[in-house]
C-alpha cells in the first residue's frame, strides 16, 4: 500500500513539473514572439516615416503591445535602435553569403558591391546607423561597435586576393585593396542615399560602374578585361535606367 503510494505520488510530482516545464517553454516563446514583432515595427516604421517614426508609443502600436513590453525586452530606445542595426547587419550578410563564386573574381567584386548598394537603398536611413554616420533614438554606433561591418569588408579584402592571384590585380596588400574599394563604394552610397543622384540608376551607370572600372585598371586589371567584368556588375541596373 506505501509502495503503492509513493509511485502514485512520483507520478503526480513527474506531472507537476512537466506542466511547468511546458509554461516555460510557452513564455518564452511568447517573449520571443513579442521581441520579434517590436524589432520587425521599428524597422517597419523607421524605413516609412524616418527617424521621426522611432518612439517607443509608436513602435509598440505597431507591433500590438505595450511600451512596458518594449522596455522588458530591450531596457531602453537606445538597445532597440542597436538591436535593428544588428539585424541590419545580419541581413547583409546574408545577402553576401548568396552571391555565387565564379571564375571571374572580379565581376564577383561587382557582384558585392551591387549587394551593398541594394541593401543600402531598401533601407537607407538604416544604412547611415549601421554605418555611424548618424544617431537614431538616443544610439550612435562608435569605437567596438563599428566593427561589425568589416564582415563585408572582409568580403572585399577576400575577394581582391582572389583578383590578384588570378593575375588581374597586381601584387599588394588586399586589405589595403579592399579600403580603397570599400571608401569608393560607401562614398557612392551615402551620395545615393541622400538624393544627389536622380534617377539613382543614372549615377550608377555614369558615375558608380566608370568609377570602379577605373579603379580595377589602377589596380593593374586591363580596360577590357574589367570594362567586360563591369557588364555583369549592375546589369540589371543598367537595363532599368535604359527603360
Amino acid at each position: 500500500m506505501r509502495a503503492e503510494s509513493r509511485t502514485r505520488y512520483h507520478c503526480y510530482d513527474s506531472d507537476i513539473s512537466l506542466r511547468g516545464y511546458d509554461a516555460e517553454v510557452t513564455e518564452r516563446r511568447l517573449d520571443t514572439d513579442v521581441r520579434a514583432r517590436l524589432l520587425e515595427s521599428a524597422a517597419r516604421l523607421l524605413a516609412q516615416d524616418g527617424p521621426s517614426g522611432m518612439s517607443t508609443r509608436k513602435v509598440a502600436a505597431q507591433a500590438g503591445t505595450s511600451t512596458m513590453a518594449l522596455y522588458s525586452q530591450f531596457g531602453s530606445m537606445p538597445e532597440l535602435v542597436r538591436a535593428i542595426v544588428d539585424e541590419g547587419f545580419t541581413r547583409l550578410r546574408e545577402q553576401i553569403d548568396r552571391i555565387p563564386q565564379t571564375s571571374d573574381p572580379v565581376a564577383d567584386l561587382g557582384a558585392i558591391f551591387a549587394a551593398w548598394l541594394d541593401n543600402a537603398r531598401d533601407n537607407p536611413d538604416l544604412y547611415v546607423v549601421m554605418f555611424g554616420a548618424t544617431a537614431l533614438g538616443g544610439y550612435r554606433r562608435s569605437g567596438d561597435d563599428l566593427q561589425q561591418g568589416r564582415y563585408a569588408f572582409d568580403a572585399l579584402a577576400s575577394g581582391a586576393d582572389r583578383a590578384i592571384s588570378a593575375g588581374r590585380f597586381n601584387p599588394g596588400e588586399p586589405v589595403a585593396i579592399a579600403s580603397r574599394l570599400w571608401s569608393a563604394l560607401h562614398g557612392y552610397v551615402m551620395l545615393e542615399i541622400v538624393g544627389y543622384f536622380d534617377p539613382p540608376n543614372s549615377g550608377v551607370k555614369y558615375v558608380l560602374q566608370p568609377m570602379l572600372v577605373d579603379l580595377v585598371i589602377g589596380l593593374g586589371d586591363q580596360r577590357a578585361r574589367a570594362q567586360a567584368s563591369a557588364t555583369s556588375w549592375f546589369a540589371e541596373a543598367a537595363t532599368v535606367d535604359s527603360a
